[in-house]
């Protein structure tokens, strides 16, 4: 594992962050935003800090960052800065980890400059924080794939011949990834409500949430070349929350024999802050043991577990607050994510600038860890029973479902903030949102 000074324990910046803050200064996240009177035509980019976030715009112009080779006057998405990889961004981490330090006093001591470079994300709108090529969904948890398996396959052999061979996934569709916030139009589709009638044309009635997080592409890699697991961890920036929402019903009856194609591609919500790799080192935890031998471009070289705690709420329109109903955990992948990237360019397949890889639905062993409704409420069988007295198979119109993640410190929080979407119907007026709140009460699984 890498020494980084910017993940220092004992670090404190001089801006007020609470302990229970998804971003210290151990963190510094970055992302794309506006003031919030501002349109799409004014984003820039920032890096998060408790309840701030620092515009390396305004501090670029203030002479606060030194020449990366990049003007950051100019920079509305954050591919220019990631597609050199891992090493620029790591500069950038620890030159801004010695700005805000509350022993640095260059920024601490001037209050007007402070209020040239930070302003408070209650003041901001967030937007996709990269410029995203190509999406790709992996089906890396072993937990969910067998959950899945005993559904609609064979109980006593849930997994397919392949699985514990090889990652499987699928190319998604980047164009319809979308910040957290964005209201999720119910989609239509065809269903086959029973198998001895046609198939209908409908709005899904199966609408479910799928937990994961999404590696981002920073150094790119070009048409025939190979990236070598060892490699792989040059190639990988950051990560991201990420709900890839699923319409059940749709998927049921399209998905054989090339798999979902409307039931997956209308969206795919995204957490707005790239928590870099660099930031989650200190959480790298070695994943479960393989349980086969495998070929060796897949074995790993070193341990890519991280030891992410993930959960999923449910804030309905007739609840004050959002009710936990699953808590998981990243290190339960089976897969991880430079053994994803390997096996995506083992033939060649480029890599670009902005790519993301999304881990699957992260499910562990207990009912009460499991990362989708699908999964909670056994297929149906066992409606989810809310403290509102309502019960939930799948999303109801109205519903908000909330996915938040955080890495625990010693006396700190390396988190992902939230990424949340409510649905709506489809003559609901599509909105890009930036719902940046605290919606979800701790204690009210």
């Amino acid at each position: 594992m890498l020494e980084i000074k910017a993940n220092d324990p004992k670090l404190q910046s001089f801006i007020k962050v609470d302990k229970d803050s998804h971003f210290p200064i151990q963190n510094l996240p970055l992302g794309v935003f506006s003031d919030i009177e501002e349109d799409f035509s004014r984003r820039r980019i920032g890096v998060a800090i408790g309840d701030y976030i620092l515009d390396l715009k305004a501090a670029y112009e203030c002479k606060l960052l030194p020449d990366f080779g990049l003007n950051f006057s100019q920079l509305n998405n954050l591919n220019p800065l990631i597609e050199h990889g891992r090493s620029k961004v790591r500069t950038l981490r620890e030159v801004v980890s010695h700005l805000l330090n509350k022993n640095t006093s260059t920024l601490r001591d001037d209050v007007v400059l402070q209020k040239k470079v930070l302003i408070k994300q209650s003041n901001a709108k967030l937007y996709l924080p990269i410029e995203i090529k190509g999406y790709t969904d992996f089906y890396s948890s072993r937990e969910h794939a067998e959950n899945i398996g005993r559904m609609f396959r064979d109980k006593d052999n849930p997994l397919l011949p392949n699985w514990l061979h090889l990652p499987v996934g699928y190319d998604g569709r980047a164009g319809s990834v979308v910040v957290s916030g964005t209201m999720i139009q119910r989609p239509n589709g065809q269903i086959k409500p029973s198998s001895n009638e046609p198939p209908i044309f409908s709005a899904s009635q199966a609408l479910d949430v799928e937990i994961e997080m999404g590696a981002i592409i920073g150094l790119s890699s070009k048409h025939g070349q190979v990236i070598d697991i060892k490699n792989a961890p040059e190639h990988i920036v950051g990560m991201v929350l990420v709900n890839d929402w699923s319409a059940r019903d749709i998927q049921k009856w399209e998905y054989v024999p090339l798999g979902p194609f409307l039931a997956k591609n209308f969206a795919t919500s995204i957490s707005p802050w790239i928590v870099t790799l660099d930031a989650l080192e200190p959480f790298r935890v070695p994943s479960p043991k393989e349980e086969l031998k495998l070929l060796g471009y897949l074995k790993r070289s070193e341990d890519w577990g991280i030891n992410i705690n993930l959960q999923f709420a449910i804030k309905t329109p007739k609840s004050q607050t959002a009710q936990i109903v699953s808590r998981t955990n990243f290190k339960y992948m089976y897969w991880d994510m430079m053994q994803q990237l390997a096996h995506h360019t083992v033939n060649g397949c480029p890599m670009a600038t902005g790519d993301l890889l999304a881990s699957g639905t992260i499910s562990g062993k207990e009912k009460d860890s499991f990362g989708s409704l699908i999964e909670l409420t056994e297929g149906g069988k066992n409606p989810l029973q809310l403290k509102t007295g309502e019960t939930r198979i799948f999303l109801q119109d109205g519903d908000i479902a909330i996915i938040s993640g955080f890495c625990q410190g010693q006396g700190y929080k390396i988190g992902f903030g939230e990424v949340l979407g409510e649905i709506v119907s489809m003559s609901t007026k599509f909105k890009e949102g930036n719902v940046q709140r605290k919606t979800v009460d701790e204690n009210a699984k």
